[in-house]
């Protein structure tokens, strides 16, 4: 994946780029006219000179490999050969990669790793020869080398013809003759030439050369930009690869979560109902032995059990709420948030507008996360009211529960609406929490839209 740092349109370079640590408004010149003195210029400047010998070794070394393994295929030799121009082709992007990280500001992420079955060289050049980073990185060093020429003879002509004019009056002022002739020699031929030599050229020589100089890190921008896209798209993991590895942390988060879940719900049970059952069957064990004896003692102990019972049956019923209510199982989502609401400690107004009730997965997700964020209003946030709405755009399914409590709400690490988050991204959902100190809070949750 690649990820850039200081790399937008204007020429203020961030943190990371500046040297004096001031920000933009240290600066009393305009961007326009820091540009060619500045670090940012310089290094792309340099980017694109080291672009053409380095493109020249990687075009020449993959060409040469690839052309001797495909003529040597008619033996064994053809295999190896293939796999070790493969691979210095990856071991070439490597150093294409801190190149741009260096000079560009673009941080690529290494491609996925070789996935070798068998041991051996001859797993190793199965996998080299299999893997689509491999060819992606020899694509890169055939496509690039031209490329490279083209921009560095952009980028060194415009460079040098600019300054070059720009300070035509100094080299002027200080040779103002050279072999024989006044001032540089613009045109000439049999019987005419003309040279730069009096002010009104000069001028008009040097305000060129300050235009093209102007321009040029402009235009050196715009040469790289192609360069970051060829680095980003060709170096690193491929779209496949960066979305397994999302899936694969999706799925951690999915499984510590049906974990802790499980863990909550023994919890509770043996705290809870479990603990009230037991006493209960004392209870009940204890009126029987007095049944005989003292039959008013023992009623008044089944009175308590009686009591008892209905407070596990209440703790049961709040249990299995937690878990899946069975008013969202029979009428949606409608009616499911609108018991939650009904037990929050402030007055709430939902609004449900769904064409269709989504697959169960998702209505439960949207019920749980819906119904934390109203037990956060009720702990946390002091609110007088609170709004609920839920409806649909296009493929996502939005939630947005809004608050007039005192905000402050945080979503960093070790919150609840942390771990949200983290519930909402396994599904490829997304929490954004708007919470100023003072309030209001207003949390907007987008899931992905599958019918049921």
């Amino acid at each position: 994946m690649a990820t850039e740092y200081g790399q937008g349109y204007g020429w203020d370079d961030g943190p990371g780029f500046r040297g004096e640590g001031t920000g933009e408004r240290g600066h009393r010149l305009p961007a326009a006219l820091r540009a060619p003195v500045e670090a940012r210029s310089l290094r792309e400047f340099a980017y694109l000179m080291l672009s053409l010998p380095l493109s020249i070794f990687m075009f020449t070394f993959a060409v040469t490999m690839m052309s001797l393994g495909a003529g040597l295929l008619i033996t064994f030799l053809g295999v190896p050969v293939l796999a070790a121009g493969l691979a210095g082709c990856r071991a070439l992007g490597a150093l294409e990669r801190g190149r741009a990280r260096a000079l560009l500001g673009l941080d690529v992420a290494a491609p996925e790793p070789l996935r070798v079955r068998k041991q051996g060289p001859m797993g190793w050049m199965g996998a080299t020869l299999k893997s689509g980073a491999s060819w992606r990185h020899l694509l890169y060093t055939v496509i690039h080398f031209p490329w490279a020429v083209f921009a560095f003879s952009v980028a060194i002509t415009l460079w040098t013809t600019g300054w070059t004019l720009l300070t035509y009056p100094l080299w002027f002022w200080v040779f103002p003759m050279h072999g024989g002739q006044d001032g540089l020699q613009l045109y000439g031929d049999e019987g005419h030439r003309v040279y730069l030599d009096n002010p009104f050229e000069i001028t008009v020589t040097a305000l060129v050369g300050l235009l093209l100089t102007l321009a040029t890190p402009w235009i050196i921008r715009a040469l790289t930009l192609v360069d970051r896209v060829l680095v980003g798209a060709l170096l690193g993991p491929s779209k496949l690869a960066t979305r397994v590895v999302e899936l694969e942390s999706d799925r951690g988060v999915v499984v510590d979560t049906a974990a802790a879940d499980l863990r909550r719900i023994e919890r509770d049970l043996h705290d809870g109902a479990q603990a009230r059952l037991v006493a209960l069957a004392m209870d009940l064990g204890l009126a029987k032995e007095k049944l005989a004896e003292d039959p008013q003692a023992a009623a008044r102990m089944v009175g308590e059990a009686h009591g008892e019972v209905k407070t596990a049956l209440q703790e049961l019923r709040d249990l299995a709420r937690g878990i899946h209510p069975a008013v969202l199982t029979d009428r949606g989502l409608d009616a499911a948030l609108s018991s939650v609401a009904s037990r929050c400690t402030v007055p709430v107004q939902v609004e449900v507008d769904l064409p269709a009730r989504p697959a169960p997965a998702i209505e439960g997700i949207a019920y749980f996360t819906v119904s934390e964020l109203l037990q956060n209003i009720s702990k946390h946030s002091r609110a007088t009211r609170a709004t609920v709405d839920v409806w649909r755009i296009e493929n996502r399914l939005m939630l947005q529960v809004v608050d007039n409590g005192v905000g402050g709400a945080d979503a960093g690490g070790g919150s609840g609406l942390a771990g949200l988050a983290g519930r909402l991204d396994a599904v490829d959902g997304i929490l954004v929490v708007d919470s100023p100190v003072a309030g209001p809070t207003r949390v907007t949750a987008e899931l992905p839209w599958r019918a049921a």
